[in-house]
């Protein structure tokens, strides 16, 4: 074994070691913070909490039922849509714009402020060359705070509805929102932002820089180019929360494997354990509101076996390289696309981590990954993202797959189904069916359409089985709020724009607004005490029987048109052809 090759497996070893040895800690605070119990920053926090209801009106003891709920989070996220989108529509009369770059047009419009108010933060553009420094703080950073906090409030409500008994009411969604952005997403991102600029990411809001070159090179057109423009701007800022909450926008058009975002080694092993801590640590979490923490890690284990298998076939595909390029007397793993300060290793734990999320930040291009390693990005979203998701969306989407899995294993022992003491019928059972297949249609529907008219064809740079690759990871990366791309797609067209626009709104609301349902549909059940027929959800067995529910439901979805894409392309690759 060469000495690359340990090297590592020794760094996803010790990162997913100090990933597991912060679930516990992080899942506890934060269940703390829910509860409404006093935690480590109540004694700077409760005072500006408190203001902050009081300047806004809000009784935070009084609670709402699910309907109301719902309504409060679809309104504020709408709220949340069109400011961003009045801001990329009037960037150019805006301040903080140095280099005078003008305003979105509407479709690209329409479809960011839809991206970033759905927390998928699908990128149309390239940051630097379209927008300005306002957008990118005022606007982009402050939906990065508040989406995957909306995420939260919908998990933490779920919870509830688990947790009461013959109630209705499911929480407060501004004081469940107030508190996720106070003591959780606030607190961590002013500490990774603070070691990402000790690290080398830049934050500044100079204008762009010239830089001189020692030998003037020829462009395009044959002109001589003796300088290149750096681009500066609060990069460190935009950064930590971007990967923190799972939003994966990228400051640069290059993402995290731009220097100024992600500089080294160290920052990109930082950065995985942002966007992976919340999701993973909500597992805990919800053991201890439920209170069985063996339930919380039942669900991790779960998620843990199969992210880490996807990023084993993933690594080992990407190690193995492309035997076309072989032939050609050029050995080694397939290094195209990716950035050497990373290598393999690097390179394919962010690709999985950030597609098991709903993060869809890059420190390098999946399309240039070989057939079945991004193939395997594409297989982690058509999952629905839940190993782990996003904040909160993955989490309640996971237990939409464990009630399916309850709900079957029930009928097979010829008893009602019962989870945490709550019986599960037809109700639970149509909004988890909802939750977990809505993404999914989404991207069937989307894709076909895509591939059935030229405005959807004309934009795919590869053909074959890759072009095909490309449209369905571009419409599971908007229907599951992912936000990654393979390159080779133009989607700035008014056909992409507007149809994954539409995707990422089916998949983040109809899902989210199930889940409340369910909650408030569960939270008016009365208890059942377990008795010696209950189905046992958090040993061994049960974990096996949910990690098949998920790859069923997967691989039924989306086995045609994964064997189309990068399974064909595959075959054609080691074929030799």
């Amino acid at each position: 074994m060469q000495n690359f090759e340990i090297y590592d497996l020794i760094e996803i070893a010790v990162f997913f070691a100090v990933l597991l040895l912060l679930v516990k800690p992080l899942g506890g605070y934060m269940a703390k913070v829910f509860q409404g119990e006093k935690n480590l920053l109540s004694p700077v926090m409760r005072p500006l909490e408190r203001l902050i209801y009081r300047i806004a009106g809000i009784d935070e003891k009084k609670e709402t039922g699910w309907k109301r709920y719902a309504f409060s989070l679809l309104l504020f996220n709408f709220t949340l849509m069109v400011f961003i989108f009045l801001v990329l529509l009037l960037q150019g009369v805006l301040p903080l714009n140095p280099e005078g770059l003008p305003r979105f047009s509407l479709p690209l419009a329409f479809n960011t402020a839809v991206s970033f108010a759905t927390n998928t933060n699908w990128q149309a553009y390239s940051g630097e060359s379209t927008a300005s420094y306002f957008t990118q703080t005022v606007a982009l950073t402050l939906s990065h705070f508040i989406t995957p906090a909306i995420g939260t409030t919908v998990i933490i409500a779920l919870i509830r509805g688990i947790v009461r008994r013959t109630v209705r009411e499911i929480g407060n969604f501004w004081v469940d929102l107030t508190r996720s952005i106070l003591y959780i997403l606030l607190p961590i991102a002013l500490v990774a932002a603070i070691f990402l600029i000790s690290q080398g990411v830049i934050q500044n809001f100079s204008g762009y820089q010239a830089a001189h070159l020692v030998q003037p090179v020829t462009g395009a057109a044959g002109s001589s180019i003796s300088k290149q423009t750096i681009p500066m701007g609060p990069v460190a800022s935009f950064e930590s929360i971007k990967l923190l909450g799972t939003n994966g926008g990228g400051f640069f058009g290059a993402n995290s494997a731009h220097p100024y975002e992600n500089p080294s080694p160290l920052t990109n092993f930082i950065e995985m354990l942002l966007f992976l801590a919340i999701p993973l640590s909500l597992t805990y979490t919800f053991g201890k509101m439920v209170g069985n923490t063996r339930q919380g890690w039942a669900i991790l284990t779960a998620m843990m076996v199969i992210l880490i298998a996807s990023l084993g076939i993933m690594y080992w595909a990407e190690h193995a390289g492309n035997p076309l390029i072989h032939q050609q007397g050029v050995a080694g793993p397939n290094m195209e696309g990716k950035e050497v300060r990373f290598g393999i290793g690097g390179s394919t734990l962010f690709a999985a981590g950030t597609t098991a999320t709903s993060d869809g930040a890059v420190n390098s291009m999946h399309d240039s990954y070989t057939p079945l390693g991004g193939g395997m990005t594409l297989f982690l979203m058509l999952l629905s993202e839940v190993v782990p998701g996003g904040v909160g969306s993955g989490l309640y989407t996971m237990l939409g797959f464990v009630i399916i899995a309850v709900f079957v294993a029930g009928l097979m022992i010829g008893r009602t189904p019962e989870y945490l003491g709550k019986k599960i019928e037809v109700r639970e059972m149509w909004m988890s069916v909802i939750i977990v297949l809505t993404s999914g249609v989404s991207v069937l529907i989307f894709s076909g359409i895509a591939l059935l008219i030229s405005a959807g064809t004309s934009s795919i740079l590869n053909p074959g089985p890759h072009g095909l690759s490309e449209v369905l990871y571009a419409f599971a990366s908007g229907s599951n709020n992912n936000g990654s791309a393979f390159a080779g797609l133009n989607a700035n067209t008014s056909f992409y724009n507007f149809t994954l626009g539409a995707g990422m709104l089916l998949g983040r609301f109809v899902p989210a607004v199930a889940a409340l349902a369910m909650a408030g549909s569960l939270a008016v059940k009365k208890y059942v005490p377990p008795s010696v027929g209950t189905l046992p959800t958090d040993n061994l067995t049960f974990i096996g029987w949910l990690i098949v529910v998920v790859l069923i439901v997967g691989a039924l979805t989306f086995l045609p048109a994964l064997g189309l894409g990068p399974i064909i392309e595959h075959l054609i690759m080691t074929g030799r052809k």
